[in-house]
């Protein structure tokens, strides 16, 4: 079989060679001649590749033949490489034009179709009946032990995850766990890192400490009486007193918690649980045929011709009721549109690997024998990552550039946009799953189990995954990863590694909270530099404190990870690596500066610097790499620092339109004669910008007076397509009218901008899902916009005020006053004075808007607002702490006086169902309240779905309501008045005897 990989550097080379630039370089140097053998010899071995993949080459000698074209494909390119990058090394350090572009431009390739842009969504078919019979399990009391544990046992790839999310997502069980969490546990059973992903599943942090005592402490905390449901997915543990091991932790939980274990093997069922097993069977027929039509058909084509449907059931016969093997086998048949075409691959191509006694691995090499070649070098790179890792989309896609994987249609293309059709196009035929956006601009995903056998099998002698007790590497492999943490082993094992010495991929596929086991060796490093003098792509976050000067010799270097290190200052020999496309240095918390010469990396495309706290200023010249597409940092400089000749100031960013994803610009505060250079950083031309963090940093005297330049904000103005942003320590007494024009817009946060007095209109944002606004002591008005005129365009249209907004956070605005500024025609007022009469209270009622499908408010540390909009349908919770209870009974009071019929549900505006105000609200928490005095009858009548109360230093509240029996947590505590009196009426022990499942009085 010909190598994928070997095959994708074949296309490359041609590529190359193909080139404008390098005919060119040719006839300078003299090399044409050269340079067009070197063509021919290549094109003479894709040949022989193409045929031996047709034929399916099996015997040995003919095998050792091909290892040996292997080498001499490897060496061309890395020869090819070595000239481009001498020839283009020297243009650079003598400021020749063609320094400004990349030496190997991409020619346009013929693709053999038109990847999609979108993700086709599956349904689960078929698990109706095995989800009802384990729900049943997760709710069953009658139990003997606090914890169940419950096993779902079947082979690979019946879609023993997938059941297991699809459960785990149920709205039933979401209502009856107070706490979920899941684990993927896969091939290594290491309790600690166990119990490290429990803690960051129940807290969506990372764990505290990495000492066992001190997990087991933090998770015993977490788990300690709650009712808990945690999902342990592909479990492979297959002994006793390890496993015991992990159950004492899990024991702490409430009456009617549940452990769910996901296994392929009855051994490890009959282990974990032996009491309560589900055994998976594959799909029926029927089932099966539907799932293959999802997937080899249109979406939406009703009709599907009959000899089709023959086939097709004969088809999905032979894939055992698989649905992996369905998936995959309906994404090759997706692609054949005659009934021949489907009759070839179900009488010869699938007849023969059903034969085999490999289970369904060969029906996947099957799919992977029918994908594109660009395609499959791509995915056989994917190896290199282990079993249920979660892969970063970006991370794959610059991995494979590095590479050289990625072959243009078209010259005006980027390669990062041809790349992600790649991804897209693996993803939609199932050899990627998992998939989790991002906000939109990146994506994590994984390879399921047999995919990534596959992918180890297809790419066995280019790729390699470490073992860490591994004795020896193939020496004549390209591509080295190394899957956990351990510098002892790099310095144990430093003389066999350097005999692999002409690797391209060095990666470290590992998660690094995991461990903490220091740095590796300065001159462990440097003798492994100085090896790896092919190097392409080279991974060392977390393993180094300090870079050695021999970085610079690694000339085809393109990929260059370095965060998560202890790094001050790189060395200046980095710009010698004219080939780099990404430089990684995110989390570098000691990084003060980047080279002087930064703009001698010509080819630099990516330059990740988040979380660079120490980060003094940018280096001038940054502003001629106009190829960047990431620079997720800019630090403002204008002190002492700042006024360095190597410093560089806004205007570099000028040029730099093709910015993608994420931008935080830091110190805007220290600006003097802030408006033309701010201009200068051109922001409103930058279209691909998803996130933008504009941060003013305003610290003793280095800040300026914003009221110098009071409009220097207008000239920040970033482009419409803009979907995050965020405003923080601005010093003018208003925001920037622009944000009004910033229709796509899809979460806005503005805090720490003391002085600003209102905001511009937002409501008609249409694409607003989160707002948060926090620490504004100015603020007295959300809006300067007119009141009667948002009241008027709610009532004719009520889905155009805040149509889409989910989240609203309003916290510490202690001098907020109302949501509006004015009514119209009249002097400036707050709309408190509305609710000041009876009949100003029924105005109030009949036409103040409110949020269409608002489903989390929080509102902390604003006692002097007292009106606002209405929020009806509220559903993940309430959150109120020092503010006025008038926004909540106003919105209690909505059904009184005909108001209830005015407010569709969240769930469609154009529903003709309508819901009581707050009726589908969850949870609800009152803290540090003063004039709460009782939770009255009528203003809990309708709240039917809560389950979660809080009520916290209340200290006047002396009754509850009565009607809360549906609740399943009450907690309470600063309330000595409601304590005392709870304990006169119903006895000292009376919160043990409750109704409520989980409740705590203080």
């Amino acid at each position: 079989m010909a190598d994928a990989i070997l095959y994708g550097v074949v296309q490359k080379i041609i590529e190359s060679l193909g080139s404008s630039t390098l005919k060119q370089i040719g006839s300078i140097w003299g090399v044409k001649d050269d340079l067009q053998k070197m063509n021919d010899t290549v094109l003479a071995i894709q040949a022989v590749l193409e045929d031996a993949e047709e034929q399916q080459i099996q015997n040995h000698q003919d095998e050792h033949w091909l290892m040996k074209l292997r080498e001499v494909v490897f060496d061309a390119d890395d020869l090819l490489s070595d000239f481009s990058t001498h020839v283009f090394r020297r243009k650079v350090m003598g400021g020749d034009k063609m320094a400004k572009k990349r030496p190997l431009e991409t020619q346009a390739v013929t693709r053999e179709r038109e990847t999609h842009s979108f993700v086709r969504k599956e349904e689960v078919i078929g698990r109706e009946d095995d989800k009802k019979a384990i729900i049943g399990l997760l709710q069953d009391f009658d139990v003997k032990e606090n914890v169940t544990f419950i096993s779902i046992v079947g082979i690979g790839g019946l879609g023993k995850s997938t059941l297991a999310q699809y459960i785990y997502n149920d709205e039933m069980v979401n209502g009856h766990f107070e706490l979920k969490m899941w684990v993927c546990v896969s091939d290594v059973f290491d309790v600690k890192t166990i119990a490290g992903n429990m803690i960051t599943s129940a807290t969506k942090k990372k764990p505290e400490s990495l000492l066992m005592e001190q997990l087991q402490d933090e998770l015993l905390k977490i788990l300690d009486q709650k009712i808990y449901l945690l999902v342990l997915d592909d479990v492979w543990i297959e002994d006793k007193a390890t496993w015991g091991k992990l159950k004492t932790l899990l024991l702490d939980g409430k009456r009617g918690s549940k452990v769910v274990i996901t296994t392929r093997t009855k051994l490890v069922a009959d282990i974990t649980s032996p009491s309560s097993q589900y055994f998976l069977g594959g799909l029926s027929d029927d089932q099966s045929w539907a799932l293959l039509k999802q997937m080899a058909f249109e979406e939406g084509k009703e009709t599907i011709n009959s000899d089709f449907e023959v086939i097709g059931i004969d088809i999905v016969k032979k894939c055992k009721g698989v649905p992996l093997a369905i998936k995959i086998i309906g994404s090759v048949l997706y692609f054949k549109k005659s009934v021949d075409d489907w009759l070839n691959i179900k009488n010869n191509e699938l007849t023969n690997v059903t034969q085999s006694r490999n289970g369904v691995l060969p029906v996947l090499k099957l799919s992977y024998d029918h994908l594109p070649s660009h395609l499959k070098c791509c995915f056989a790179y994917c190896s290199l990552f282990p079993k249920d890792y979660l892969i970063d989309k970006l991370t794959l896609i610059q991995l494979w550039m590095a590479q050289g994987f990625i072959q243009s249609p078209e010259e005006n293309l980027q390669l990062e946009d041809v790349a992600n059709e790649y991804f897209i196009d693996l993803l939609w035929r199932s050899f990627f799953q998992e998939a989790e956006e991002d906000r939109g601009m990146n994506m994590k995903f994984k390879m399921h189990d047999l995919i990534h056998d596959l992918a180890q099998f297809v790419s066995r002698t280019d790729c390699t995954l470490v073992d860490s007790n591994a004795k020896k590497v193939n020496e004549k492999g390209r591509h080295l990863s190394f899957p956990f943490y351990n510098v002892s082993f790099f310095e144990e094992n430093l003389s066999m590694l350097v005999k692999a010495n002409k690797i391209r991929t060095f990666i470290l596929a590992y998660n690094k909270w995991k461990y903490d086991q220091g740095t590796i060796e300065e001159s462990t490093l440097k003798k492994l530099i100085s090896s790896f003098r092919y190097l392409r792509a080279l991974d060392l976050h977390g393993l180094s404190k300090k870079l050695p000067n021999t970085i610079g010799t690694l000339m085809h270097l393109k990929y260059l990870d370095l965060s998560s290190n202890d790094i001050e200052v790189l060395p200046g020999c980095i710009t010698k690596l004219v080939n780099l496309q990404t430089l990684k240095l995110c989390q570098c918390g000691k990084l003060r500066e980047l080279p002087v010469d930064i703009q001698k990396l010509v080819s630099l495309k990516h330059l990740d610097l988040e979380d660079c706290e120490k980060l003094t200023h940018m280096p001038r010249g940054l502003g001629q790499l106009t190829s960047l597409q990431t620079l997720t940092l800019f630090v403002v400089n204008e002190g002492p620092v700042g006024s360095s000749k190597h410093c560089g100031g806004l205007e570099e960013l000028n040029k730099l339109n093709d910015l993608r994803g994420k931008l935080e610009i830091k110190n805007l505060a220290q600006v003097k004669d802030a408006t033309p250079k701010f201009k200068a950083a051109n922001l409103k031309e930058k279209q691909g910008l998803c996130e933008l963090k504009l941060k003013w940093n305003p610290e003793g005297d280095d800040g300026v007076d914003a009221s110098d330049d009071e409009n220097s904000i207008d000239s920040l103005q970033p482009h419409e397509s803009l979907k995050y942003l965020e405003v923080d320590g601005y010093m003018g007494v208003r925001v920037s009218s622009w944000l009004s024009f910033l229709t796509n817009l899809v979460e806005l946060r503005i805090g720490d901008c003391n002085k600003c007095q209102y905001l511009p209109p937002l409501y008609q944002l249409s694409f607003l899902r989160e707002l948060v606004i926090w620490d504004m002591d100015g603020l007295e008005y959300m809006t300067n916009g007119d009141m009667n005129d948002e009241i008027s365009t709610s009532l004719a249209s009520p889905s155009t005020f805040f149509p889409s907004l989910e989240t609203l956070y309003i916290i510490n605005c202690r001098n907020l006053m109302g949501w509006w500024r004015r009514d119209k025609g009249n002097e400036a007022t707050t709309t408190s004075t509305i609710s000041s009469s009876s009949s100003s209270t029924n105005h109030y009622h009949q036409h103040i808007p409110s949020f269409p499908r608002l489903s989390y408010f929080r509102f902390w540390e604003c006692p002097k607002m007292t009106c606002m909009p209405l929020f009806p349908n509220l559903e993940k919770g309430l959150d109120l702490s020092n503010s006025s209870l008038k926004a909540l009974e106003e919105t209690m009071e909505m059904n009184t006086g005909g108001r209830a019929s005015s407010f569709p549900s969240s769930s469609s505006s154009s529903s003709s169902s309508f819901s009581p105000p707050l009726s589908k609200l969850k949870f609800l928490s009152l803290s540090f309240i003063q004039e709460l005095e009782s939770l009255p009858e009528e203003l809990f009548k309708n709240l039917t779905s809560l389950e979660r109360l809080v009520i916290l230093f209340c200290p006047n509240l002396m009754s509850l309501p009565e009607g809360m029996s549906h609740l399943t947590s009450l907690l309470i505590n600063g309330c000595p008045q409601l304590k005392q009196r709870c304990k006169k009426e119903k006895g000292e022990d009376w919160d043990k005897i409750s109704h409520i499942p989980y409740l705590q009085i203080y």
